[in-house]
C-alpha cells in the first residue's frame, strides 16, 4: 500500500487539474486492494462531497459521500472529524436534524468544535430558528481563534436582522463585520467564499443585456440571458432573486416564486427574496401563502412595523380578526412615524368598532390616532361615530364640533351631526345639519336619504321625503335603502303599483349590496296586495 501522504498528494494533484472524477476512480482502484482502509474511505467521501458541491456540475453525489464517511466511522467510532464530515454531508442533503445530531456527536468527541458549532448555527438558520443560530455562532467564536471570518460575518448578519431597531446591537453587528474583515486572511473558507462572490462582477454585463432585452419587449431573450448568468454563477442566491423579480414584472408569477424559493433556500436571510415572494403571492391572490411568507419574514425582521401592518391587512381580508388585531397592535407598538402609526390605529379602531363590536377599544385606538395626528379629519369622524355607538352623545358632539373647527365646510361631519341630533330628538338641528351637508356637497346621497326619513317618519311630509329619496338614488343608483324608502312613501300614499316597483328595485340592488334584511322588503311587498 502506498504511503498515505503520497496518496493524498496524488489525489490532490489529479483533482487540482479539474478532474474530480479521475481522482475518485483512482481512490476506488486503491480501495479494491484495501477495502478496509478508513483513510481512503474518508478521502473518497471528501471527493464525492466536492463533486456534489461543484456548482458547475450539478450532479448529486451526496449519498455516496455519506456512505464512504459512514464506512470509515464504523472503524473509527470515536473520531470526531468523521462525524463532522457526516454532519456536513447531511446538511447539504437538507437533513438538518440528523446533521445537528452528528455535529453534536463530533463536539463530544472533540472534533473540529468551532466548525461544528458554526454548522449547527447554519442548520438553525435554515430551520428559521434565528435566536438559536445566534447562540451557536457565539459558541463557535468562543472555540475559534483567527480562523473566524465567516463566523463574525454570520453573526453580523443575524444581529442586523434580529435587532435592526436597536442602535447598540447595530453597533455590535458593525463591530462583527469589521472583525470578519480583519480575520479574513486567516480563514481559507471565507477567502474562497469571497472569491465566489467577486465572480458576480463577471455576470453583470449579462444581466445588463437581459434587462435591455426585456425593456425592448424581447422577454424570452432577456430570460435566456438571466439563465445564462445563473449557469455561470449557479450558487449565487442574489441571481435567483433578480431573475424572480424579472419574472414577476413580466407577470410570470409561478416562475418568479420558484426563483425566490431557490434564493431563500440558499440564503434564509435574503430580505429581497421575501419581499418578492410575498408580492408575487399577493398578485396571485394566494393569501394563505402570502401570510406564510410574511410570518417567515417577520422572524428575521420582528420590529418592522410595515411587515406587521401588511400581514394584518391580509388577516383582515381573510376575516381572521384576532390575528389582524394582534399585528396592527404590533405595528402601533413599534411606532416608526406618527402619521403612519395614526393610520394603523385608526384601522384597528375601525375593526374593533364595526367587526369585533368593542366600542371602548375602538375609542381608545381612535384617540391614539388623534393624538398622533390631530389634523386628520377622518379620525374625528370615526371617533365621533364610536362615541355615538357607545351612547356617549356628549363626547360625540364635542368631537364633531372640534372637527368642524378644522373643516367647517366638511359635508360628512355635518351629516354625522345631523344623525346625532336626530338621535337626540332635536329635529330642527338635525334638519339644519343635513341641509348644511347638502349645501357643501349637493351629491351626498346619505344626507338626502336621512333627511328624507325625517320628513317621512317624523314630519309626515311625504312629497318632501320623495324628493329627497329621488335625489339619493339619482346620485347613487345602487342605494337599496333609498329605493326601499321610496317604496314606503308610495305605500303611504296608497299607490301600491309604484310602491311595489321601488320595493322590487330595492330587492334587486340589495342582492348585491346587502344593506337591508331581504325578508323585510319581501314582507312589505306581500302586504301591499293583502
Amino acid at each position: 500500500m502506498e504511503d498515505i501522504k503520497k496518496i493524498d498528494k496524488k489525489i490532490h494533484e489529479i483533482a487540482k487539474k479539474g478532474s474530480i472524477q479521475e481522482a475518485i476512480e483512482y481512490c476506488q482502484s486503491l480501495l479494491l486492494n484495501e477495502p478496509g482502509d478508513t483513510n481512503l474511505h474518508i478521502r473518497l467521501g471528501d471527493l464525492y462531497l466536492d463533486w456534489h458541491l461543484d456548482i458547475y456540475k450539478r450532479e448529486q453525489y451526496i449519498d455516496e459521500a455519506i456512505t464512504e464517511y459512514q464506512k470509515a466511522a464504523e472503524v473509527l467510532i470515536d473520531n470526531g472529524e468523521i462525524n463532522y464530515k457526516i454532519g456536513l454531508a447531511l446538511y447539504y442533503k437538507g437533513e438538518l436534524d440528523r446533521a445537528i445530531n452528528y455535529f453534536n456527536i463530533a463536539v463530544d468527541k472533540k472534533g473540529n468544535i468551532a466548525q461544528c458549532y458554526y454548522m449547527i448555527s447554519n442548520c438553525f438558520k435554515k430551520k428559521e430558528r434565528y435566536q438559536d443560530a445566534l447562540t451557536y455562532i457565539d459558541l463557535a467564536l468562543k472555540h475559534s481563534l483567527l480562523r473566524s471570518s465567516r463566523m463574525h460575518y454570520a453573526k453580523s448578519r443575524l444581529m442586523n436582522a434580529l435587532y435592526f431597531k436597536n442602535i447598540k446591537m447595530r453597533f455590535g453587528a458593525f463591530t462583527e463585520l469589521i472583525l470578519s474583515y480583519l480575520t479574513l486572511p486567516f480563514d481559507a473558507e471565507a477567502i474562497n467564499d469571497l472569491k465566489n462572490k467577486i465572480k458576480w462582477l463577471t455576470v453583470i454585463p449579462t444581466i445588463i443585456q437581459a434587462d435591455s432585452y426585456i425593456a425592448q419587449g424581447d422577454i424570452e431573450r432577456g430570460f435566456q440571458c438571466y439563465n445564462d448568468a445563473i449557469e455561470k454563477m449557479p450558487g449565487f442566491a442574489a441571481l435567483y432573486c433578480t431573475l424572480g423579480d424579472a419574472y414577476r414584472r413580466a407577470g410570470r408569477l409561478e416562475e418568479a416564486i420558484d426563483e425566490y424559493r431557490t434564493a431563500l433556500f440558499m440564503d434564509p436571510l435574503m430580505y429581497a427574496a421575501y419581499s418578492g415572494i410575498v408580492l408575487a403571492y399577493n398578485e396571485m391572490q394566494d393569501f394563505d401563502n402570502a401570510i406564510k411568507y410574511y410570518n417567515k419574514y417577520i422572524k428575521i425582521r420582528p420590529y418592522d412595523a410595515l411587515l406587521h401592518y401588511n400581514l394584518a391587512d391580509l388577516y383582515l381580508w381573510k376575516g381572521e380578526m384576532e390575528q389582524a388585531v394582534s399585528h396592527y397592535q404590533a405595528a402601533i407598538t413599534i411606532n416608526p412615524r406618527k402619521e403612519w402609526t395614526s393610520i394603523v390605529a385608526q384601522t384597528l379602531g375601525f375593526i374593533q368598532q364595526n367587526t369585533i363590536k368593542n366600542t371602548d377599544s375602538a375609542i381608545a385606538n381612535y384617540q391614539t390616532a388623534n393624538v398622533l395626528n390631530p389634523k386628520e379629519i377622518d379620525v374625528y369622524i370615526s371617533l365621533g361615530s364610536a362615541f355615538y355607538d357607545n351612547e356617549d352623545y356628549k363626547n360625540a358632539l364635542i368631537v364633531y364640533r372640534r372637527a368642524l373647527e378644522l373643516q367647517p365646510n366638511n359635508s360628512k361631519i355635518h351629516c354625522n351631526l345631523g344623525y346625532l341630533y336626530w338621535g337626540l330628538g332635536d329635529l330642527d338641528e338635525a334638519i339644519k345639519e343635513y341641509k348644511l351637508s347638502l349645501k357643501f356637497d349637493p351629491t351626498y346621497d346619505i344626507a338626502y336619504n336621512n333627511l328624507g326619513v325625517i320628513y317621512l317618519d317624523d314630519l309626515v311630509k311625504i312629497q318632501d321625503a320623495i324628493d329627497c329619496f329621488n335625489k339619493a338614488v339619482s346620485y347613487n343608483p345602487s342605494y337599496a335603502l333609498a329605493y326601499y324608502n321610496l317604496g314606503r312613501c308610495y305605500a303611504l300614499k296608497n299607490e301600491n303599483i309604484e310602491a311595489a316597483k321601488y320595493y322590487q328595485q330595492a330587492m334587486d340592488v340589495n342582492n348585491i349590496t346587502n344593506e337591508i334584511d331581504p325578508l323585510d322588503i319581501q314582507e312589505r311587498l306581500n302586504n301591499l296586495f293583502n
